[in-house]
Formats: structure tokens, sequence, C-alpha cells
């Protein structure tokens, strides 16, 4: 099976990915309570944002993976949505 080379591709997956990092960190960490609890609780003690720039490092290896398979518009897509990231994690650390 042949992955199309798209931005769109790229986006998604960056975006997905920190996704899947956070589910994984609660879920090895946290299992014992439930999602919204552990969602304030990082809230409250401003971990979103360092909980999010761990996860986005996830992107680099999907960008890699990218790479190496000689797709680079899906990886302009990654790069586009760790940018997303980037200023939504700006947005946690000095708005909020």
């Amino acid at each position: 099976m042949k992955f199309k080379d798209s931005l769109v591709l790229g986006i998604f997956s960056g975006l997905i990915g920190p996704v899947v990092g956070v589910l994984v960190f609660y879920f090895v960490n946290f299992s014992n309570s439930e999602f919204i609890n552990f969602f304030r609780m990082a809230a409250a003690q401003n971990l979103l944002s360092p909980l999010l720039s761990l996860c986005a490092v996830i992107n680099l290896g999907i960008f890699f993976l990218f790479i190496r398979n000689n797709h680079l518009h899906s990886a302009r897509g990654i790069i586009l949505s760790t940018f997303l990231y980037g200023l939504v994690i700006i947005g946690l650390k000095f708005v909020i």
C-alpha cells in the first residue's frame, strides 16, 4: 500500500501524533482516574504546555518517516501542524 504524498495527510498526521502521545501518557500514568479529571489537574497545575511540548516531539519521528520515504508535501504538513501546536503552547504558557 502506497501512501499519498499530500499536505493534508501531513497536517492530519501532525495534529493526531501529539494527541496520541497525550493519550498514551494518560493511560500509562493516570489510568485509574477519569480523563477529564486528568485534564483539569494538568490545567490547574499549568502542565498542559509542557505536556503538549513533549508530545509534539512525536512529530519529529513522523516528519523523518515522511522524509525518508520521499513524501515532501506530507513532511511540509507535519511542519505546519507543529507550528500550529507551537502557537497553542505559547498561548497556554503566556496568555492563559
